[in-house]
């Protein structure tokens, strides 16, 4: 089926009762739940008109007009809850530019959840006035508007890709092959790929270009370095984007990094942003050497989740449902992910670091965007 860019927009009212805010189970996450805000930011959102800029304040996000996500994804599940200060407000679906179907909210006393079931060239809206079944022509990019500009209130954002291939069977690495001539040691163990010594590459066969990739990660050791290399060249070894995996993060931001900043326009490099981070060698969900990850969601000797997207030139990756990186390479196009901007698709690989190496992997599974 073909399916585009969907917008999920909304303009709402009200309520449920007391819970855990903004935060996922370990059941949620273990089934490939993310949050969209985490309650503190509003990181991964972007604002193009309103009388006021959104904010998040008190577990809530505050969106003046509309508010956009700014990855979009393919076919999923969205939950939410939602209030309004607006006597009318809706939902709609469609794309960048906007919605192409669109349907009033209720207007409860209360917080009110509601879904969103994206599937195919279908959308079904639950949670308000009408529950129904459209069509769309989506793919995914997530709106919430209030249309008379007055302050829409949302919290317990959360989305579920949906339909993700499996590329690991938890018996064996048909599928995989190992780059010859290294030292790592790929083996299955417990249902996991178990990775020691180093350095080493496990490459998928396939190759896969703009996707959603959900795995479980364990390090068996302290701050132990690996990574989820994607969109690889042939034949090379470890080149391509990687989303590191490094568990190790200081108490304070005392971490410096100076981030390339290009023009998405031109390509042109611009200068270099100075970031602080917590993040030692960019930590868990970094984009490796482009952008650190902004806050610790992992320890080792636990399994986490991480949840990787590539969709053109933007990439954003998530560690136990919380996303960590958002970012747009806006270098010069190339064939090669070290040099600039790649966009051909390419192998997934995971990383044997050094002779230290030894972590385990599963519950791989990928959908792939169109």
């Amino acid at each position: 089926m073909q399916r585009t860019l969907l917008s999920v927009g909304l303009l709402l009212a009200i309520a449920l009762p007391c819970q855990a805010q903004n935060k996922l189970t370990p059941k949620e996450i273990a089934n490939g739940w993310i949050l969209l805000f985490d309650g503190e930011t509003t990181f991964g959102w972007s604002q193009e008109k309103g009388r006021e800029p959104m904010t998040a304040r008190d577990g809530i996000l505050n969106v003046y007009n509309e508010a956009r996500f700014t990855m979009p994804f393919g076919d999923f599940e969205l939950s939410y809850e939602y209030r309004s200060e607006a006597p009318r407000a809706h939902v709609g679906v469609g794309n960048l530019r906007g919605p192409d179907q669109a349907i009033a909210l209720k207007v409860p006393k209360d917080w009110t959840k509601a879904t969103i079931l994206v599937r195919g060239n279908e959308v079904r809206f639950t949670g308000t006035r009408e529950e129904v079944t459209r069509p769309t022509k989506g793919n995914g990019t997530i709106h919430f508007f209030e249309l008379f500009g007055d302050k829409l209130m949302l919290r317990n954002i959360k989305l579920r890709p949906l339909d993700g291939l499996s590329l690991f069977d938890g018996r064996d690495l048909d599928g995989w092959r190992e780059f010859p001539g290294k030292k790592s040691k790929f083996a299955v163990i417990d249902r996991a790929i178990n990775v020691k010594d180093g350095p080493g590459d496990l490459q998928t066969v396939r190759k896969y270009k703009d996707f959603i990739l959900q795995l479980e990660c364990k390090s068996n050791g302290k701050y132990l370095n690996s990574g989820i290399f994607f969109r690889c060249r042939e034949n090379e070894y470890q080149n391509g984007y990687e989303a590191q995996i490094r568990n190790e993060f200081t108490k304070e931001a005392t971490q410096k990094y100076l981030v390339e900043e290009y023009d998405p326009k031109t390509n042109k490099l611009v200068g270099k942003k100075e970031m602080m981070s917590s993040a030692v060698d960019f930590g868990t969900g970094a984009i490796y050497r482009r952008v650190p990850a902004r806050k610790a969601m992992s320890k080792d000797g636990e399994w986490f989740g991480m949840t990787i997207v590539a969709h053109g030139n933007h990439l954003a990756t998530w560690v136990n449902g919380v996303q960590v990186t958002d970012w747009y390479d806006n270098r010069p196009k190339s064939d090669n992910a070290r040099t600039g901007c790649r966009l051909e698709g390419g192998h997934i690989s995971i990383q044997g670091h050094d002779p230290t190496t030894d972590l385990s992997f599963r519950n791989f599974r990928i959908a792939e965007l169109k």
